[in-house]
């Protein structure tokens, strides 16, 4: 179990990110990520969604027909999604006008449904609670990177305050749409390029010897000497 959570936890936060990895949840990007305050609540919004939602569909994984299976995932998913709208309709008017439909779209998020039939559909409902929350998590804080550069830069603000206290020029583009896409792509670039490196450096290396194998070779230099 603890093997398990660890490749989870491994997976989703880097080597399987669903975002610079598996390149799902870009238009959420494009949407909120000007602010850091938006950007947080989307991303503790799907979180929540994502982790809830796969440990119900694994608690109910075996009396899920099969072929009605997406009808049913998308009607749990939904419910969460309705929950978290109203709760920050209720509780953070203003953020919620900011932003706008997109809670509710947190439904048409590939990531949930991905992990909801990839994950949550075959394993038990702790782990698949688990790596729910961990997949939000890695989207969490790709966002809030992305989020980060864009605030700053565009606004020269973070989490709404002043930070440009030498009076930097702001950079327009950085609050348009298109600055997600090019921070994004440099993310995507930099976790390719960095698995590339660490691949060629796994391959180059010496296999490494078994336990009995480092005891004969222990052996056989004593036996030498």
């Amino acid at each position: 179990m603890r093997d398990a959570i660890k490749q989870s936890f491994r997976n989703n936060l880097w080597k399987e990110n669903q975002v610079t990895r598996q390149i799902l949840g870009i238009c959420s990007i494009l949407a909120v990520t000007n602010l850091m305050a938006n950007t947080l609540v989307m991303g503790l919004g799907l979180m929540f969604v994502i982790s809830c939602s796969s440990l119900t569909i694994s608690l109910l994984r075996n009396y899920i027909p099969h072929r009605v299976r997406m009808i049913v995932q998308t009607f749990i998913i939904a419910s969460y999604v309705i929950v978290v709208d109203i709760f920050i309709q209720a509780n953070y008017p203003e953020l919620s006008r900011a932003l706008g439909p997109y809670v509710g779209l947190i439904i048409t998020n590939c990531i949930i449904m991905g992990r909801a039939e990839a994950f949550a559909q075959k394993n038990t409902p702790f782990i698949s609670l688990l790596d729910g929350l961990f997949a939000g998590l890695g989207y969490t804080i790709v966002l809030m990177v992305i989020a980060f550069v864009r605030e700053l830069l565009g606004f020269g603000t973070l989490f709404g305050r002043n930070v440009n206290f030498i009076g930097l020029e702001t950079w327009t583009i950085m609050v348009m749409p298109p600055a997600a896409f090019f921070i994004i792509g440099v993310m995507i670039w930099a976790a390719a390029s960095m698995t590339m490196t660490r691949d060629k450096k796994a391959q180059s290396a010496p296999p490494a010897l078994r336990p009995s194998e480092v005891k004969q070779a222990s052996a056989t230099s004593a036996t030498a000497q």
